[in-house]
């Protein structure tokens, strides 16, 4: 289980700035609930001095995802949008006092929705529509032109550096060659410029062939499912609510918040949490969405 900071876990079970905006004049919507995250960053900008007077913002994902949101909007507020095109994804985890490295994508994603939110406000067009970039990893819809950009801002050299930094290559690993390549680019335009390169590894161990992921039965799906939302429920009774799994159809878990869960103010935060742990136990992308939303034949 990843180590998270005391201001991480501050920012995710008291996040800053929550919710939709009123009078917001530029909005920047990054991520896809279909590949596990999504963000939208609602900025108020003065139209005259291009101050930022406040910042909002709604997330669907894990309490990383959370935390970076919330500590980006206490970030920009009172910034020039000049000055908060300087923020880095780097100086979101610094404010947090770090986050895991595998969940660096969170605030790589603030960034993107920062850019985004300050083009909008702009009038100009910011896309990640993959016109500038090849697709290079399908599963989580992540281009060439973003991940040589993360590379190159945080000086990454391994593929799982990648992973953790965009969450290219934590699928399928069919694009693992694609980064490689990026990485080989970007390593030896750092060796033209005469840029200090790390010390080689040690040789590696022989690879040994990749076990092939267990299907489970539908069974042993629902069970695990049940499992996880078994372990999360005393955490939801103690603040006198509670969870129910009401239907799985295919990805979409619909569950049933009841008690003081349901209608709070934090319940797109604790599904997310639970949809987390749900796509680590069952190693798969799923969703979990409130019964409400459940598609009925």
């Amino acid at each position: 289980m990843w180590e998270y900071s005391d201001k991480v876990r501050e920012h995710f079970f008291n996040p800053r700035n929550s919710g939709p905006l009123e009078g917001a004049n530029g909005i920047g919507d990054v991520g896809s609930i279909q590949c596990g995250d999504a963000l939208r960053l609602m900025l108020k900008v003065d139209p005259e001095s291009e101050r930022i007077e406040a910042a909002h913002f709604q997330t669907f994902g894990c309490g990383s995802a959370i935390a970076s949101s919330s500590a980006l909007t206490e970030i920009v507020k009172g910034m020039s949008l000049d000055e908060a095109l300087k923020v880095s994804n780097q100086d979101i985890a610094d404010y947090l006092d770090g986050l895991p490295p595998e969940k660096m994508h969170c605030s790589v994603m603030g960034r993107e929705a920062l850019h985004a939110a300050i083009a909008n406000f702009r009038g100009e067009v910011w896309s990640d529509d993959h016109e500038e970039g090849a697709l290079i990893c399908k599963c989580f819809a992540v281009d060439a032109t973003l991940i040589e950009e993360v590379v190159r801002a945080n000086n990454l050299h391994t593929v799982q550096e990648v992973t953790f930094y965009t969450k290219a290559g934590g699928g399928c690993a069919a694009c693992h060659e694609g980064i490689e390549e990026i990485l080989a680019k970007v390593s030896a335009e750092r060796a033209g410029l005469g840029e200090v390169s790390p010390p080689p590894a040690c040789p590696a161990a022989p690879e040994l062939p990749k076990a092939q992921p267990v299907k489970l039965t539908s069974v042993q799906r629902i069970k695990k499912i049940e499992a996880v939302l078994e372990s999360v429920r005393p955490m939801l009774q103690r603040d006198h609510g509670d969870i129910e799994l009401v239907e799985v159809q295919g990805r979409q878990i619909y569950v049933h918040l009841q008690g003081a869960c349901a209608g709070c103010m934090m319940e797109a935060a604790t599904l997310g949490g639970i949809q987390q742990k749900l796509v680590e136990a069952l190693g798969e992308l799923v969703q979990v969405l409130p019964v409400s939303q459940m598609k009925t034949a």
